[in-house]
């Protein structure tokens, strides 16, 4: 019974890393849910405060992930206009996928700065580049943590 939770908790993970280049799948949920999974086995391979470790990070992870946008906007010079663009862009074009994703924020933060912030072009593109290295941060940092929950499902075994 522990080799069927093993390779259900592989498929998990397998799955996790699409999720987390994908916004349509939960990938840090499905990659802790592997790890949960696998306390199904005898003897239980994590303790209780190594999981409850893991869950407060997933949430700090998935909260960080869709502030990170809007904070590299600012970084960016772009306005509190930019950044609430970004953000109505990406809930404008989620249903898109993962071009949605990238391109929501991008065009949302461009079309704020320059409507209502009055930027230049080249002011308002460098903000919706900004959200653009939020979009990519947040998925390298996503997969990074994806990344260690694969090393501890492996050392599991």
């Amino acid at each position: 019974m522990d080799t069927l939770w093993i390779v259900l908790g592989f498929l998990l993970m397998c799955v996790a890393l699409l999720g987390c280049v994908l916004p349509v799948i939960p990938g840090l949920v499905l990659a802790y849910a592997a790890l949960l999974l696998q306390q199904l086995r005898i003897p239980h391979p994590f303790s209780f405060h190594f999981l409850l470790g893991w869950l407060a990070i997933i949430i700090v992870v998935s909260i960080f992930e869709y502030y990170l946008p809007i904070w590299s906007v600012r970084k960016f010079g772009g306005t509190k206009y930019g950044a609430w663009g970004c953000t109505l862009g990406f809930i404008a074009c989620f249903w898109l996928g993962p071009w949605g994703v990238i391109i929501g924020p991008f065009f949302g933060a461009l079309i704020a700065e320059q409507l209502l912030a009055k930027a230049t072009f080249n002011r308002a593109l460098k903000s919706a580049f900004g959200s653009f290295i939020g979009f990519l941060g947040s998925t390298v940092l996503k997969l990074c943590i994806c990344g260690v929950m694969i090393y501890y499902l492996v050392r599991s075994i």
